[in-house]
Order: structure tokens, then sequence, then C-alpha cells
């Protein structure tokens, strides 16, 4: 691709991904002949882009609905895709994505199809999906479902953006009266609004995709073979900035966003030690409308 083919939108996305100056996200996309990610690669490698943030502008609409069961050991997302931005806040719609939330919940089914076979109100899920969509007047579909039910512990969701982003997150702890306490709920409740503002990509450094971080060390390496110093002293600069990556991408290594002198596996040290329990952050989902 030549520079002539390089569109200013091309340009433009890339900088509101990377905060980069304009001119050099140019050449960065015509060194990797369009390719975005290459694009936001080569910036990093430069020293340009601290790191990449998602582009996240897909035209897709719809809604992300959470459901707790009443003792709150299990929780369930549901994603329902819509058409426009107006019918993805009807109340029509959204109390439809809650109510398929809760039959994911009480079912747990294997997939899509299972789910649309299930009962919900005296019909199945199928027959109001189509009653649904000749009421709004716009097609629509069940995207994804989630369902989270820990063998020894608790579940807690977070809705934001009026259902743009749904989380989940699992947590384990020994008494069964820790889901009940206070202390517990309030942080089950910061955790999960903390990863839908932050968007981690695992909640500990062992389950990171060891592709990820061979991806994350090759552009530390060329980072720090730009500086000219020595290698040992490269081989240190490589290793600082994939714990600082961790610290910013792993949920318990992430300062807590209402306090920053707490780590997430601090706070839940520290509800842990209130509770005379072992609380634990285990896993979450995060669903992001269109993605």
């Amino acid at each position: 691709m030549n520079m002539a083919q390089i569109t200013a939108a091309m340009v433009k996305q890339l900088r509101e991904m990377t905060d980069s100056p304009m001119m050099e996200c140019k050449k960065a996309l015509v060194e990797a002949e369009g390719d975005m990610e290459a694009a936001v690669d080569i910036l990093r490698k430069n020293g340009l882009a601290a790191a990449a943030k998602k582009a996240g502008r897909d035209t897709n609409e719809g809604a992300v609905a959470a459901y707790i069961s009443e003792d709150g050991t299990k929780g369930a997302l549901a994603e329902i895709a819509c058409e426009t931005d107006f019918v993805a806040s009807n109340p029509k719609f959204t109390g439809f994505a809650a109510e398929v939330a809760q039959v994911v919940c009480d079912n747990e089914p294997a997939d899509t199809d299972a789910l649309l076979a299930l009962d919900m109100n005296g019909e199945t899920v199928e027959a109001a999906l189509t009653e649904m969509i000749h009421i709004i007047g716009e097609n629509m579909k069940i995207s994804r479902t989630v369902v989270r039910k820990p063998a020894s512990g608790a579940v807690a969701s977070y809705i934001h953006m009026g259902g743009k982003i749904g989380v989940l997150v699992e947590f384990s702890f020994e008494k069964p009266e820790t889901a009940s306490a206070e202390a517990f709920k309030t942080f089950a409740h910061d955790v999960a609004m903390q990863v839908a503002a932050t968007a981690p990509i695992a909640a500990v450094r062992e389950d990171v995709d060891q592709d990820v971080i061979d991806h994350e060390v090759a552009i530390y390496k060329a980072q720090a073979a730009e500086s000219g110093k020595p290698e040992a002293i490269q081989e240190k600069m490589a290793v600082g900035r994939l714990e600082k990556f961790f610290k910013g991408f792993v949920l318990n290594e992430q300062e807590f966003i209402k306090d920053s002198s707490l780590t997430i596996k601090g706070y839940a040290e520290k509800v842990s030690k209130e509770l005379g329990d072992t609380v634990k952050v285990v896993a979450f989902d995060r669903l992001v409308c269109g993605e």
C-alpha cells in the first residue's frame, strides 16, 4: 500500500488509538502497508506509543444484561444485539435482555441453540425473541452469554454505560457467611467496577496468554535496543517494562482506582483480614457490545 492509499481516516484512527503525532502515525501506516495492528507495534517499538488502545468503534449496537442468583453464588451475562442505539436504550429491549440473562443463569445452557429452546414466561426464548423483533421493528440476536458458578465463593456483576459493558467477577472464600457480609459486598462491587473501567486481560499473571507475553517482550527488547546500552542493561529494561505491563493489565496487580495505595490483591487481603476468611479474585468476564 503506497502513501496515496493511506487515508486521513486511517491516520486519525491510529492517532486516537496511540496518542502519537499525526505524521508519525502516517509513516507507521505506510511502513506497515496499512495494517493497523502492525502500525501500532511500529510506533511502540519507536517509543511513540506507550500502549495500544482498542479502537472500539464497532457499529454494532445492543446491550449487555446481568443476573445474579439470590444467594449470590451464580451469575450470568447476556449480550443482545440490535441495529440502532435508539433501540438499545429502549426499556422493552433492556427488559428482554435482563430476562434472558436470568434464564441463562437459572439453566446454564451449553450454547445459543440450547438457550433458544428454553422456556421464558411460558414460551421459548426463540419465540420471545421473534415477538420482540416484531414489536420493536428491528432485527435482534442473542450474541453471547456467560455463566459463572464458583465451587466455594460468590459472583458479582457491574453494568456500565447503559449496558455497553457488562462485567461478571468470580470470587472464592471459605466461609458461607462471607457472601452476605457488607465488607465483601462493597469489595465485590468495587472489583467489578474496576474491571469495567480498566479492561484487564487476566485476573492473575499466570492466566495471561503466553503469546501476549512473547509479543510484549519482543517490543520491549526492541525499545531497549534503541537505547544503545549494554545488553545486560537492555535485558533489565525489558524485564522492568514487562512488570509494568503486568501491573497495568493483570487485575490482582492493578492499583485500586479508588485508593492507589492498594492493589486489588492488597484490597482482597484487607477484606480477608476484616472477615477472618481468605477472599480471592479468581476470574472475570468483560463483555463489550459489538466486540
